[in-house]
């Protein structure tokens, strides 16, 4: 099995270490390969992010469809583009919010997540009321660090832990969901410092959840359904002032 995991900005946050950590539970045989935007933003923080990586996220969907590819991870808690990929290819696509939500929603009744920045928060509302959450999801918190600026591990570790204590404190959550892909390395130690604080939750990294979903899809033989996700229907189209005209 061959999963592109797709990095929807320009900033290459891919590394050995990063790779190691994401694909340790998956299966032998499954292999992951990088891929980050020639053109877009550097980092996903908002809804003008978004909409400026999405038309490269759906065209590289496509190639990797088109190159033998079995499903495609758009590596964001944002999920951007999912939805519009969805209706370009008939392989698998995830971004990083649906995979950790459903997985959290097993472990617990009441859902907390913890992202990067205030930024993040309005663009994730939106997710939660997409997919009907609002009753399960019910804190919703941030570090306030920069996405390219959690590769200090000590100080995004402690600052995780006190948003997450209150949210266990406060909205009564029984488990923590990371809220941005580049919170890897992470999970480990923020679950055992609460536990250490009396709190024994499980606390879901995004990435993680997100391949073993994909991996889960493409051995069962699962494709997005063509009654709620239907193709485009031929048309011009055109990117931007200066790009070439493309029909789809």
């Amino acid at each position: 099995m061959k999963i592109l995991d797709l990095i929807p900005i320009t900033t290459n946050l891919w590394s050995d270490d990063v790779a190691a950590y994401v694909t340790k539970h998956l299966l032998p045989d499954t292999e992951v390969v990088p891929k980050w935007l020639t053109h877009g933003p550097g980092s996903i923080e908002g809804e003008y992010d978004e909409v400026l990586a999405a038309p490269e996220i759906v065209s590289y969907c496509q190639q990797a469809e088109a190159e033998g590819y079995d499903a495609v991870f758009v590596d964001c808690f944002g999920d951007p583009a999912v939805r519009a990929a969805r209706e370009c290819v008939d392989i698998p696509v995830f971004g990083g919010f649906e995979p950790a939500i459903y997985s959290a929603l097993g472990m617990a009744d009441r859902i907390g997540i913890v992202t990067v920045l205030p930024h993040v928060v309005s663009m994730l509302d939106g997710l939660i009321a997409k997919t009907g959450m609002r009753e399960r999801i019910v804190s919703l918190r941030y570090v306030n660090i920069a996405v390219l600026d959690l590769h200090e591990l000590s100080g995004l570790v402690a600052s995780l832990v006190a948003q997450a204590k209150q949210a266990i404190e406060n909205e009564r959550v029984g488990a923590i969901v990371l809220g941005c892909t580049a919170m890897v390395g992470v999970k480990e130690a923020v679950a055992e410092e609460l536990q250490n604080q009396g709190y024994q939750v499980p606390v879901i990294e995004a990435a993680q959840a997100g391949l073993i979903m994909l991996e889960s899809y493409v051995r069962m033989g699962w494709k997005q359904s063509r009654l709620c996700y239907l193709p485009p229907r031929p048309k011009s189209r055109s990117w931007w002032p200066g790009n070439d005209v493309v029909s789809s």
